[in-house]
């Protein structure tokens, strides 16, 4: 077995499965697809690391036990249809657990392409999820996003439902903001 393969192991057994990851199939995707694939070249040392790494400026991989608990917040079920906004990583997890993906990396960001989606996934953080990122969600659909305006953030999960958009906090992490998503600044005494 390669260096990366164990630490590819060894990411799931270490990070993911402690941190009440529980869906196999989660498990079975990560263990299987090379996250440094996704990191520039010289850093995939990096990959497997509980930080979250810069693929892009100012865009990053969420933490392994982060992107593994967003995921399983969101149920994704094979035939879904998703959207990873600024999401490599989780795009090919959503993919090998039979997906089909639209994959939103580039421009601003805020204007998601096409809608009816079963799920949204987003691996930056944002100060709070835009209105075009639940408008473009089906009914039932999924978004799971980390929103921070602080020094922690908060992963949340927003479902559509008939009678409007429900949304709820399930736990805290802290990617860094992605840019052109950070808090406005208030009037304070």
């Amino acid at each position: 077995m390669s260096d990366l393969a164990q630490a590819r192991l060894n990411m799931v057994e270490s990070q993911v499965r402690p941190s009440d990851v529980t869906d196999v199939r989660i498990h079975d995707a990560m263990r299987a697809i090379p996250r440094e694939g996704f990191v520039p070249a010289g850093k995939a040392y990096l990959a497997y690391a509980d930080d979250a790494v810069e693929y892009a400026p100012g865009r990053v991989l969420l933490k392994p036990r982060d992107v593994a608990k967003l995921l399983q917040i969101l149920k994704p079920a094979e035939g879904e249809t998703a959207l990873a906004i600024a999401a490599p990583y989780a795009a090919a997890v959503l993919e090998a657990l039979g997906l089909t993906v639209t994959r939103y990396d580039e421009g601003d960001l805020k204007s998601p392409p096409g809608a009816n989606y079963d799920l949204i996934i987003c691996e930056g953080a944002v100060a709070r999820a835009p209105a075009s990122w639940t408008g473009a969600l089906g009914l039932g659909g999924r978004l799971g996003v980390i929103e921070r305006e602080g020094p922690v953030g908060k992963a949340c999960l927003y479902v559509r439902a008939e009678d409007g958009i429900g949304r709820r906090t399930v736990f805290d992490a802290t990617p860094p903001v992605l840019p052109g998503f950070e808090p406005e600044a208030g009037f304070a005494f």
